[in-house]
């Protein structure tokens, strides 16, 4: 029995070996050592990744990347694929990939990128490309109306005086990093356990910090920085500018998404609320000065709103003072 055991094991240690030894001979071969990206935000399908000498196909687990933030997917006729996520930022980096003992690095060139590809003024680096990264902005936007609803009027940032205010706040707040440092400007006693978007912080983009479009058109080359994006935005800027329309049946809406109003007979016209909870069954709002006070945010239930004694509040389709349904254009589903 011995006898059969040991040369047995002599024969896996010998093919072991012989295994380990290629394996540290091979090493990383790329497709390209130098490309270029749109600085779009997007994920690219960016480097084909295999061994020299061919032989055993590559696992995208036997790969290490570093330097940019990618992801290493199985390819085809024993290839993988350096998956690199962009940017939103003109710039250089390097992709660094990793194979046993050997180090591979590709240049990456990150191009400025003007494209507009549905022609909203919204620039596609401003997009959010990922369902993750949508779904991350809708739970912060929302959440942070719900927090300012709770907040005690001392404790209100004093920048919401209006409906516009609270969006641009809470829109504002969702694209941030959300850590201590941003905790510690915020009325916030704890962080909420949300992730944030991965794709971009606040204020670090082309925009910096004025992120709602001003002017009607689509997006050009320059408009970054041309007055055409800005801090500031009133309420019927934010509905025609930086919103589209999803429809007038609120009970197709989902959370994060917008109510706006158009009420001819008062000086401000145009009103905006936020749909809250898991089932978007709560409206946010701002009332905007009032007679006796500056107003308050106020938080109601969507239910009460339908049935609310002033039928022109009343988020129905045949009520004409009701504008619909609303998302902000960063959350339109990726087209790629």
């Amino acid at each position: 029995m011995k006898r059969t055991v040991i040369p047995a094991l002599l024969f896996f240690a010998v093919v072991a070996a012989a295994w380990w030894r290629q394996s540290n001979r091979q090493r990383l071969v790329v497709s390209a050592n130098e490309i270029t990206l749109p600085a779009d935000g997007a994920r690219h399908h960016a480097i084909e990744v295999r061994l020299s000498g061919g032989g055993r196909a590559l696992a995208p687990e036997d790969v290490q990347a570093e330097g940019v933030r990618s992801r290493i997917v199985e390819g085809t006729n024993g290839s993988d694929v350096a998956m690199v996520f962009s940017p939103v930022n003109p710039g250089m980096s390097r992709l660094i990939l990793g194979y046993h003992n050997t180090r591979t690095t590709v240049l990456i060139h990150f191009a400025d990128d003007a494209n507009d590809r549905i022609g909203d003024g919204t620039p596609d680096y401003l997009r959010l490309h990922s369902a993750e990264d949508r779904v991350a902005f809708r739970n912060w936007f929302a959440a942070l109306a719900d927090t300012a609803a709770a907040l005690a009027p001392e404790r209100l940032p004093k920048e919401i005086n209006d409906c516009a205010a609270l969006l641009r706040w809470c829109y504002r707040g969702a694209l941030h990093t959300h850590d201590e440092t941003w905790q510690s400007t915020m009325p916030l006693d704890s962080l909420p356990p949300l992730p944030s978007i991965a794709q971009y912080a606040y204020p670090l983009t082309p925009l910096g910090a004025n992120l709602f479009r001003a002017r009607t058109g689509s997006y050009k080359a320059g408009d970054a920085g041309n007055g055409t994006f800005a801090q500031f935005a009133d309420a019927k800027t934010l509905w025609q500018q930086n919103t589209f329309f999803v429809t007038r049946n609120v009970a197709a809406a989902r959370p994060g998404d917008l109510l706006f109003y158009r009420q001819l007979e008062q000086d401000s016209p145009f009103h905006s609320m936020i749909l809250t909870g898991r089932a978007h069954d709560w409206a946010v709002y701002h009332t905007g000065p009032t007679a006796t006070g500056p107003g308050e945010v106020r938080r109601v239930a969507l239910a009460d709103l339908i049935h609310h004694p002033d039928s022109r509040w009343r988020p129905l389709s045949q009520n004409s003072n009701f504008l619909g349904v609303y998302r902000w254009n960063i959350l339109r589903e990726d087209l790629r």
